[in-house]
């Protein structure tokens, strides 16, 4: 370790550093969460609504799907409204055409400009205002506001049930008929909405900015990006370029140009260890990846559509049984599964590797239990959804067997826990060839050291899900939510891939040990640097303060930092195919490997600090600008790195096995251009328009019914059709040639009495 000791020590000290900055605002945000006041009454005394009333309507909205039919606080879907801005929009209409008839017997339309201009001044000073009693905890609204408050609210009862003047609307936001049917329950659910807008609209005590620094924009209050955003929003940019500077600098100075490459081994030296049972076991693994992965593209195109015909395909009435907000549901939790078992694959087929070139005792046992957990918790995880949205689970059981209502963390309670015990226990798995391994004398172990400290990142930072419930605060849930998407997805993964794949290169003798070392703890340092603080971008304006869009503009402008050389190292892992032979059968592997790097600098560099400064994103948060970057960064890179372990793993455990070049340039190519397609030509131009329509009018407008139905974002969003099928295209062809793969059916390549063995079933 002595070699590495200032590697090791920077990254000690940013993981340190960053994680008490992450700990310490964190703190923040439970303390400065926008209050859930206890009562809500009117001016003449009369009661609205409770506390429990709000939790309880978020509960329901919890339910019917969450942030997968619309948004709040622009966390969600995008077909439907954000409600937050939608009901802040409609309940000051409401009030001014209240105001107006009151004053002069008049509509709003109706008044000059100066009548006009005194009423939204008063509009402004009633709902900026903060009118919560911080000693009783009870907010008192005017017998005005309250009229506009019944008026909005009746509004959403209408729309969440079956009544058919409504029903174009529910078409136009993808909602099914009746998507909430108990009455009380529609009730409840417009109080949480009430809330959400409220803490919008209501400056924090002593400051000039509301709960959620202004955001959304809602010109008729003034809700406008703020001072402090603009400044973050400039020091983002200069820091960005700052990093970008230094990091030229250390690598033109510090970078050694002159390291040789170690001599390629006439024979590919991970041939020279037999197949273990547990590595044969495999297989079923990679089929459980492409099965998902098919089933989850499927579910991507269907669930497109419904943003063009929002309860039919092609005319067919499907909304009744799969919904968009479950078809939505279930397309972004089959890719975190898909996912997330290609990672578990690759580990489990190097434990043995690590091991000596066997299997810990029992370790087949282990493999298989594994298997079959994550089959049970996926199909369970489904049902659950499926029950929640149906409304047929009991609401008391709809968040630990049903829907949790949180993007990305959609499962019920229950089996999330079943998703920790298995990553727990893959963790397990893993241990068990590693730590022998570190404990052996001699030999060069940091590079295994850290990919041990990865793996177990990756075992013990799901958890962090499990620190909200129910009906805790939004603003606290949102904290934690972020840690599971943001720091174990976006982090932890980032850092195993990275570390996995040199010590696989290691292995294979392609780069020496220590420049595979030295760089791999390089980049988990400077990945560790914007990743952990930088958790902090998604949450400017979720109920935080000021000090935490400091540090999330500050440190994610970091992020995009090491992105900026990955032009390089896909270079550098293409240009390993030329060092012997028996690379080409590794060829598509690391296609895979180089499509991950490009994706990982337009994906998560670009298209990922397009939508980072808090200016941009105060606009365009919610808007389609950001499935621009889901799609790009969470497919791009992450899928295609669990594809090129899958087909790395693929080509050991069936060593006789060639892939069909055809097949896979179909695949390779067509999920590719797809993704090109579907983000140029549909995505991004929406989200472009969309932005416009924010900055003139305000988020609700650009979310609302009347704009998302123009015959052009009609048009761009059926042109996305023509990506899909592309990319549909690939999707099959790469499960196609996998599932052929794990079948045999191609001639064997391997010369007899290869030690090598075909993997059993």
């Amino acid at each position: 370790m002595a070699s590495y000791k200032k590697l090791w020590f920077t990254l000690i000290a940013v993981v340190a550093v960053t994680f008490s900055l992450l700990g310490y605002f964190g703190t923040e945000v439970y303390r400065q969460a926008p209050p859930i006041p206890s009562q809500v009454v009117s001016a003449d005394g009369q009661p609205l609504f409770t506390k429990e009333g709000i939790l309880d309507g978020q509960t329901a909205w919890q339910s019917v799907g969450g942030m997968q039919l619309g948004s709040i606080w622009g966390h969600g879907a995008y077909q439907a409204p954000d409600w937050t801005a939608d009901w802040l929009h409609r309940e000051l209409t409401g009030w001014l055409e209240l105001a107006a008839r009151d004053q002069h017997g008049k509509a709003y339309a109706e008044l000059d400009g100066p009548a006009q201009a005194a009423l939204r001044a008063q509009l402004k000073a009633e709902y900026r205002g903060n009118r919560a009693d911080a000693d009783t905890e009870v907010l008192t609204v005017s017998r005005r506001r309250a009229q506009a408050m019944a008026s909005t609210a009746a509004y959403y009862v209408s729309l969440f049930s079956d009544t058919p003047e409504l029903r174009n609307s529910r078409q136009s936001f993808a909602m099914k008929e009746n998507t909430l049917p108990s009455a009380e329950r529609r009730q409840q659910l417009t109080q949480f909405f009430f809330w959400t807008a409220w803490a919008a609209a209501t400056e924090r005590p002593g400051k000039n900015v509301t709960y959620t620094n202004n955001w959304p924009h809602e010109p008729l209050i003034d809700n406008r990006p703020s001072g402090e955003n603009i400044m973050w929003s400039i020091g983002s940019i200069v820091v960005l370029l700052a990093g970008i500077g230094f990091l030229v600098w250390a690598w033109a100075f510090l970078r050694k140009h002159d390291d040789p490459l170690p001599a390629a081994a006439a024979r590919d030296p991970l041939t020279t260890f037999a197949l273990t049972p547990s590595q044969r076991a495999l297989g079923k693994y990679l089929f459980l990846v492409v099965a998902l992965f098919v089933f989850q593209v499927l579910l991507g195109g269907f669930t497109a559509h419904y943003t063009v015909e929002g309860q039919t395909f092609y005319g067919i009435d499907v909304s009744q049984w799969f919904p968009y907000s479950l078809t939505r549901t279930w397309h972004i939790q089959a890719a975190l599964f898909w996912i997330a078992t290609g990672f578990l694959a690759a580990g489990l087929f190097l434990a043995p590797l690590i091991h000596g070139g066997k299997d810990p005792k029992y370790q087949k046992l282990g493999v298989d239990i594994l298997f079959w957990a994550l089959v049970i918790v996926v199909v369970g995880s489904f049902v659950g959804n499926y029950l929640a949205i149906a409304q047929i689970m009991p609401p008391n059981l709809n968040f630990w067997l049903g829907h949790q209502g949180y993007e990305y963390v959609d499962l019920g309670r229950l089996w999330q826990i079943g998703k920790f015990t298995g990553i727990a226990f893959w963790l397990v798995l893993m241990l068990r060839g590693m730590v022998p391994a570190l404990r052996q004398p001699g030999g060069d172990k940091n590079l295994l050291a850290l990919l041990t400290a990865s793996v177990v990142a990756i075992g013990l930072f799901y958890g962090a899900g499990f620190f909200y419930g129910e009906r805790t605060h939004l603003s606290v849930m949102e904290y934690w939510r972020w840690w599971v998407v943001h720091l174990w997805v976006e982090g932890f993964f980032e850092v195993f891939a990275t570390t996995a794949l040199a010590f696989i290169f290691a292995t294979l003798g392609l780069v020496s040990r220590p420049m595979a070392t030295a760089a791999s703890l390089a980049s988990a340092s400077l990945f560790m640097l914007g990743g952990i603080p930088g958790t902090f971008h998604h949450l400017y304006f979720a109920g935080t303060t000021t000090p935490v869009m400091a540090v999330g503009a500050s440190f994610s402008a970091l992020e995009v930092v090491p992105l900026i050389v990955l032009g390089h190292e896909a270079w550098e892992n293409w240009r390993l195919r030329e060092r012997a032979d028996w690379m080409d059968r590794l060829k598509w592997p690391m296609m895979c490997f180089v499509a991950v790097a490009f994706w990982n600098m337009l994906g998560a560099g670009v298209f990922g600090f397009m939508i980072n400064p808090p200016m941009a994103l105060y606009y365009i948060q919610g808007l389609n600008t950001t499935p621009v970057h889901a799609h790009a960064a969470l497919f791009g890179v992450y899928g295609f790195l669990a594809l090129g372990f899958t087909l790395l793993v693929l080509r050991y455990i069936r060593p006789h096995y060639a892939f069909s070049q055809p097949l896979m340039k179909t695949a390779f190519w067509g999920l590719n251009a797809g993704l090109v397609l579907m983000i140029f030509t549909s995505l991004l131009p929406i989200g472009i328009i969309q932005f416009h329509a924010s900055v003139t009018e305000g988020l609700w407008y650009a979310r609302s019914e009347a704009f998302m139905q123009q015959p052009l974002l009609q048009t761009l969003r059926w042109i996305r059709t023509f990506g899909d099928v592309v990319f549909i295209t690939g999707a099959v062809a790469m499960a196609l040639q996998v599932v052929l793969g794990l079948l045999g059916k191609q001639p064997a390549l391997a010369a007899p009495g290869s030690r090598l063995e075909p993997a059993g079933a």
